[in-house]
């Protein structure tokens, strides 16, 4: 059985996980990888939950990870990570954003947002590496590009090529945003040698 890189990328709607899924994607694709992806926005407009899979390898035949399957689980949000925790492989590391975004449901007294949720990373995944990435994105000039920093740092951890990356960035972003785009990639990729 060929072997499959299965990550999730989870965040709140606005925050880019389309983009990272989708820059991701073509980066194994032109490394000559099998790709399949999912993607799941619903309210994402809203503020909702947004949740992005990408599995490549050798021949993939399903885009769906499995629970307790998943290499990597990227989030762009507190929250947003601990809610897909149980797709995580017991040896897979979460990258998560110290980021707490209140939705809808708790601005309007429906639900609250946990003030431990912190420590709930901590407890849930053994292998955590927790970053603030929107001081990283500020020093690019533009606290929104906190998901290609994250990317950056992703990039850090998949046996991809350098120059894949780079092309499939050129290739899926927006040539207005191209040159910060690129910008907070590296500095991501700094960051992931730390």
């Amino acid at each position: 059985m060929p072997e499959t890189t299965n990550i999730i990328i989870a965040g709140v709607g606005g925050q880019g996980v389309l983009l990272i899924s989708s820059v991701l994607a073509r980066a194994a694709l032109l490394a000559g990888h099998d790709v399949k992806t999912n993607e799941v926005h619903g309210m994402a407009q809203r503020g909702g939950s947004v949740v992005a899979e990408v599995r490549y390898g050798t021949k993939v035949f399903s885009p769906l990870v499995e629970p307790e399957t998943a290499n990597l689980i990227a989030s762009l949000e507190e929250i947003e990570a601990l809610r897909y925790a149980h797709y995580l492989a017991p040896d897979g590391l979460a990258v998560v954003s110290q980021t707490q975004l209140v939705p809808t449901t708790v601005s309007s007294g429906g639900a609250h947002y946990p003030p431990d949720s912190r420590e709930r990373l901590k407890r849930v995944f053994p292998n955590l590496r927790s970053l603030d990435l929107v001081q990283a994105a500020k020093e690019v000039g533009n606290p929104k590009a906190g998901n290609m920093v994250l990317l950056g740092v992703i990039s850090t951890l998949l046996a991809i090529p350098p120059d894949r990356w780079e092309e499939a960035i050129e290739t899926s972003v927006n040539s207005k945003f191209l040159d910060l785009n690129r910008r907070a990639f590296a500095l991501g990729r700094e960051k992931g040698r730390e």
